[in-house]
């Protein structure tokens, strides 16, 4: 963990300067980062998060190229409105290519290749990949940076009744997605631009340093996720409704008047926020221009109506620290930490300290916790001080005073709460906590 005392003066987000700070990241290029083990850590947390809720829905995982063919691009139209953040590579025969930005048109191709009938519908195949997206002007670190790691999902329907059933079900989902992460998450309807209808939603999680202003009714503010027990093959319906029908906006969408219509002066609440997460339906844009044809209870072919979910996987691992941090450093929550538990060895070479950091290390790792076992032979200072900075939940500190009276340190990271106790009760307070 090579941590730092101060942040790169370029670095001008909390985000941005605690990852750094933490060792969590190394700046390659503009824009661009080395993952260093602690963040690839928690990144690869977060990941997993992400992955049981998709799978949990209904959705199937499949792993995507990086490299796309620019033909297929050519095919849905994109490859020359996309732009200068899209970049172009050529291989040594001279075929167009590039580096994926999105994968609407790889996941079409895979498609139509091997479904025909709408009796093998719905579908919904996702992809947890990086991508990479040109931007002008990286900034803040990992929040906007030009290569990011994105799940992205992609339904396949034959109706646009069966449609918005399957974006029901990513829209639960990704509200399960952010409870996991510790994350207060409000839908926002989005704008759908050109392609028009009612069904795009962002999900913004609620953070003092938010990019965004965010303006909603204070019920969906505080009404919790949907939790696991979704019955996923009944009517979603009802659960949407209850979270939609309720203003929400973020400030490119905000019509006061309408707020104030529909939320009563205590109802208001307006917060800072950031975006983590975009719902789309497009119906056929993709699979019209591609002929992603099914044959239909009619026997007649029709393109499948599709839409696509993604979600900011390295993004989130900034978002969560713009909303969970203190004057010290990170606060993640437990099921995201680098580690469960850090072990803090305050004389290393002491043999009674050496013995209880061992046998704490040892219950804390038979219990599933992945500790940290800090025997730096360094100042109690400086371990609090790093400790406190990676944002680690629990600290059990050991020193030969405590050891003589039979007790060590526990401190709670979120709440700064300091205990006394035996070693069995810290043990059992951090598994049970």
């Amino acid at each position: 963990m090579p941590t730092l005392r101060d942040a790169p003066a370029d670095a001008q987000i909390v985000s941005h300067q605690l990852m750094l700070r933490a060792g969590m990241i190394r700046q390659e290029a503009a824009g661009i980062y080395a993952w260093l083990p602690l963040g690839l850590k928690v990144l690869k947390k977060i990941e997993q998060v992400v992955r049981e809720e998709m799978n949990r829905a209904g959705a199937v995982e499949i792993l995507m190229p990086t490299l796309q063919l620019a033909d297929l691009w050519r095919e849905s139209g994109r490859y020359e409105a996309y732009g200068e953040e899209m970049l172009r590579i050529k291989d040594r025969h001279d075929r167009d290519l590039l580096y994926g930005p999105t994968a609407e048109e790889v996941v079409t191709d895979i498609f139509r290749s091997y479904v025909k009938s709408y009796k093998d519908l719905p579908k919904n195949l996702y992809n947890i990949q990086w991508k990479f997206r040109d931007e002008r002007r990286p900034r803040f670190g990992v929040m906007r940076g030009r290569e990011f790691l994105m799940k992205d999902a992609y339904s396949f329907d034959i109706d646009e009744a069966s449609a918005r059933k399957s974006y029901n079900r990513m829209f639960l989902a990704y509200l399960n997605v952010y409870a996991r992460l510790g994350l207060k998450a409000i839908p926002v309807r989005a704008d759908t631009g050109p392609i028009g209808g009612d069904l795009s939603h962002e999900f913004i999680i609620l953070a003092e340093t938010g990019e965004s202003e965010v303006f909603a009714h204070r019920d969906l503010v505080e009404m919790g996720a949907p939790g696991p027990d979704i019955d996923w093959e009944g009517d979603l319906q009802p659960l949407v409704d209850q979270r939609t029908r309720l203003y929400a906006a973020s400030d490119e969408m905000h019509d006061q008047a309408r707020f104030e219509a529909e939320a009563a002066e205590g109802d208001r609440m307006t917060a800072r926020g950031i975006e983590v997460g975009h719902i789309f339906y497009f119906g056929t844009k993709y699979s019209a221009p591609m002929k992603a044809l099914v044959a239909g209870p009619d026997g007649k072919d029709v393109p499948v109506q599709m839409g696509s979910y993604g979600v900011g996987v390295s993004r989130l691992v900034a978002g969560i620290i713009e909303a969970s941090h203190d004057d010290a450093g990170i606060i993640w929550p437990a099921s995201v930490a680098p580690f469960g538990a850090a072990v803090l060895n305050l004389r290393v070479g002491d043999a009674g300290c050496d013995e209880i950091c061992e046998a704490a290390y040892k219950a804390l790792s038979d219990a599933g916790l992945d500790p940290l076992y800090d025997d730096r032979d360094d100042r109690p200072g400086a371990k609090f001080a790093a400790t406190d900075l990676v944002g680690i939940p629990w600290q059990l500190i050991v020193g030969p005073k405590a050891v003589a009276e039979g007790v060590v340190e526990l401190k709670n990271r979120a709440t700064g709460e300091r205990q006394t106790l035996p070693l069995d009760a810290a043990l059992k307070a951090i598994i049970g906590g």
